[in-house]
């Protein structure tokens, strides 16, 4: 059988969005296929998991640094575990910086796939960490993108030839979890919502995901459906000041943070999905995609987005929901009201992205792609 070293510092019991779609990307593939070499826990994170690497289903090498950095150490160890478990092939959880040991490991593995996610596109407006991008892409065999606008930002540090190899990996939805139906009811009348409609809101709280302009905008929301709610779910640095600006509106909740196996009925409690990012510090804090969209978009509901990085790619506009400046709330509030006032309208758009997740976006579809990558077909 043909084995795949994952080699990644991005890894559980470390929480993140990467960690979790190089998780499931391991955990996904066939039994006795993936061997994994990473980096160690923080203690704190050791201490919330403590048996997490005897409980997966593929061995895990922890290397004792608490960050690899892409060294004539770590390259020659990650050279020995792919000789010793007879690795045929790579993959980097995130491209940069520890696809520079990609060229230290040939001839020994076939093949290398990078994975990049949304930093990497920071990384090709600076000089030194544009040139190592190239590198990168010079040595392994392909590159990944997570949509059109990762893929444009990223063609800009890598050379012609590394960006012709370049194809689209994206973390799957699972659209068992997220579906209609799926506890929403249950959520709503737990938090004493009824039937009233509701815009969700399911993402870390900071500045970029764009929860203040959803706050400014509900005044205007509420002026022409008097009865909707605001549900705002999940945490993060920013909570405090989104708290704040929401003083006096009583009907904007916020549940603080949900376990990951609750989040899909959170969706469905929803009417409207809504996150109006924006992009921050000159293209330096930017979305590079927006999986909360697809999740939403799975689950049935109409999305409205914000036009930051990659977050466009999550929606087909007029389709499954609409795409809007999430720097000033005007967009916002009118893509809102103009989908509270027509549920028929927002249903067809729930439906038609469910189908467009289920077809495209599925974990299926990005197993597929990646067994491929990994083999070369």
């Amino acid at each position: 059988m043909s084995r795949t070293l994952i080699i990644t510092n991005d890894f559980p019991p470390r929480a993140g969005g990467i960690e979790s779609f190089v998780h499931e990307l391991a955990r996904r593939r066939p039994q006795g296929s993936v061997l994994v070499y990473c980096s160690s826990p923080a203690a704190a994170d050791h201490r919330a998991e403590p048996d997490f690497d005897l409980l997966q289903p593929f061995p895990i090498v922890r290397d004792a640094a608490q960050v690899l950095l892409p060294t004539p150490r770590v390259a020659r160890r990650a050279r020995v575990i792919a000789e010793l478990e007879d690795c045929d092939s790579v993959l980097y959880g995130a491209a940069a910086p520890l696809g520079l040991v990609a060229a230290g490991l040939r001839p020994r593995v076939r093949r290398q796939v990078a994975l990049t996610h949304g930093h990497e596109t920071g990384w090709t407006v600076v000089p030194g960490a544009s040139s190592a991008l190239r590198r990168i892409g010079d040595t392994v065999d392909t590159v990944t993108y997570l949509g059109e606008y990762t893929r444009r930002r990223l063609t800009r540090s890598l050379s012609p030839a590394a960006a012709a190899r370049m194809r689209r990996l994206a973390p799957g939805v699972d659209t068992e979890r997220f579906r209609p139906g799926c506890g929403g009811e249950e959520v709503r009348e737990r938090l004493g919502l009824g039937s009233r409609p509701v815009v969700v809101c399911v993402s870390r709280m900071v500045p970029r995901k764009g929860q203040d302009t959803l706050v400014r905008a509900w005044p205007r929301v509420l002026a022409d459906v008097p009865d909707a709610v605001l549900l705002f779910v999940g945490d993060g640095p920013y909570a405090a000041k989104l708290r704040s600006a929401a003083l006096g509106l009583d009907s904007v909740r916020f549940t603080g943070p949900v376990p990951a196996a609750e989040l899909p009925a959170h969706y469905d409690a929803g009417d409207v999905f809504a996150m109006p990012c924006r992009t921050r510090r000159g293209g330096l804090d930017v979305e590079g995609l927006g999986m909360v969209y697809l999740e939403a978009s799975a689950t049935g509901l109409p999305v409205v987005a914000g036009a930051s990085g990659g977050a466009p790619d999550a929606v087909l506009e007029g389709e499954t929901g609409h795409v809007v400046d999430g720097s000033v709330p005007g967009p916002t509030a009118r893509a809102l009201i103009r989908l509270l006032k027509d549920p028929d309208r927002a249903a067809l758009m729930g439906a038609r992205g469910r189908k467009w997740v289920s077809d495209e976006w599925s974990w299926d579809c990005t197993l597929e792609r990646l067994d491929g990558l990994l083999s070369g077909v």
